[in-house]
């Protein structure tokens, strides 16, 4: 059977505090508690809770025939846990039905990969355990942040012991070949590849409600038609999109909630068509062929590659200037400090610097708390010089706290072998006096 892959990024980045250069040194709370917590708490009422509410109905309607997958940031459990437990609670729910799969990703949802193949691996550790402890699953199948993947990213992965990997699927990549295949990577044919639907995917998460497009309104009959046209050579239809797309990028007047309920029962009564998992897809097909991708890709934008976070100097400067702080935070057993670590390092940051959108209008500023990227820079900038400052310290002072103990343990084997050298000394002295006396 051909099989549908519904796969959703469950993601929300915190926001920062407007910082200004005279706060450094002096003022260490970056992040805007207020706008956070009004967020995800909107984001939960339009979106998340009513969803999830949908999907479990529908699992109980269709039994194990309809299934999904998500992979939820490290950086939006944390905000749930803080602000919006009820959400969690609601995931937990479509966990126990057995017919959800959680990914793997990075736990802050950053460019790890990118700069840092240890920070990477360590993050992957901390969202795989935490993924564990909440739902009960031990992740099988990857995604990166954004889809970014390419061949030695693939191999990062791997090791990491993960074979099947989500990505985006572009033209230029792909070719003539079709996204809706099985691949491999050209550099490891261990490694299978599910490559979204770019076309489909963002009929529903972008354009469902655009009245100027010639497809309006999207209907599930029309949907399911369009798969059916796509001919007998299919294997998977992977659908690839943000959760927020339901309640949020489209709003519930749209229609998006009921196009989402009818079209399992449309799916199963008018095509060839079920559903699975990433796991279970790349369990039981075989790879089309092997997929060389030797620059970065992602699902960003008309290029679909890594400009969005890294186009231009300043974000640049700002990733570059972050990472060459590893080393000292390392090191670091404070817990401030190591939680404002993970929170510099999500990849929105640096997508509120993007300039693209100037040129293009390509970049979705959904959610952007900045008047133009120059600000997000400045702002971020400023974060990070005071957290610069910050790591600085705390490695100067536990430098200096253990020097003395070092002085310490150095001197006593000296102090030990002069004693000893007294000793022998001593004895040799009274040897000789004895002898003396026999004489």
């Amino acid at each position: 059977m051909k099989s549908i892959c519904f796969y959703f990024q469950v993601h929300q980045p915190l926001q920062l505090k407007t910082y200004r250069f005279f706060d450094i040194g002096h003022q260490h709370e970056y992040f805007d508690e207020y706008a956070n917590r009004f967020i995800m708490q909107q984001l939960a009422e339009k979106s998340y809770l009513p969803t999830n509410e949908l999907l479990l109905k529908l699992m109980g309607e269709h039994g194990k025939k309809f299934r999904v997958s998500f992979s939820i940031s490290g950086i939006a459990i944390d905000q749930m846990e803080k602000y919006a437990p009820e959400v969690l609670d609601s995931f937990k729910k479509l966990a126990q039905t057995g017919q959800v799969e959680f990914l793997a990703e990075t736990y802050s949802h950053s460019l790890a990969s990118l700069k840092s193949k240890e920070e990477f691996a360590r993050q992957v550790k901390k969202h795989e355990k935490k993924i564990k402890e909440l739902f009960g699953q031990k992740p099988k199948a990857f995604r990166n942040t954004e889809l970014i993947y390419n061949d030695e990213i693939g191999n990062y992965i791997f090791e990491l012991g993960y074979s099947t990997i989500i990505t985006e699927g572009p033209k230029h990549i792909l070719g003539w070949k079709s996204p809706n295949l099985l691949y491999c990577s050209a550099a490891n044919p261990k490694v299978k590849l599910l490559m979204k639907n770019f076309q489909l995917s963002d009929d529903i998460a972008f354009r469902f409600s655009v009245k100027e497009w010639s497809e309006w309104p999207l209907t599930t009959e029309k949907f399911v038609g369009w798969l059916n046209a796509l001919g007998s050579k299919v294997e998977v239809i992977n659908l690839f999109m943000n959760y927020h797309t339901f309640g949020e990028t489209q709003k519930a007047d749209t229609g998006i909630f009921e196009f989402l309920r009818t079209l399992p029962k449309m799916v199963f009564g008018k095509s060839s068509f079920g559903f699975g998992t990433p796991s279970e897809i790349s369990s039981v097909l075989q790879p089309a062929s092997p997929l060389h991708v030797p620059f970065p890709i992602s699902w960003a934008d008309e290029e679909r590659d890594i400009t969005a976070w890294l186009g231009n100097e300043m974000q640049n400067e700002a990733v570059n200037k972050l990472y060459d702080l590893e080393k000292y935070v390392a090191t670091c057993k404070d817990e401030s400090i190591l939680s404002d670590w993970q929170n510099l390092q999500v990849s929105d940051h640096f997508y509120y610097m993007s300039t693209k959108w100037f040129s293009d209008g390509q970049v979705k500023r959904n959610m952007n708390p900045y008047s133009s990227p120059y600000d997000a820079f400045i702002n971020y900038m400023n974060v990070l010089s005071d957290f610069e400052i910050r790591v600085k310290k705390y490695c100067a002072e536990a430098a200096a706290v253990s020097s003395p103990a070092r002085k310490k343990a150095t001197k006593k084997p000296v102090e030990a072998k002069l004693a000893g050298k007294g000793t022998a000394a001593k004895a040799k002295t009274k040897r000789t006096a004895s002898s003396k006396t026999r004489k």
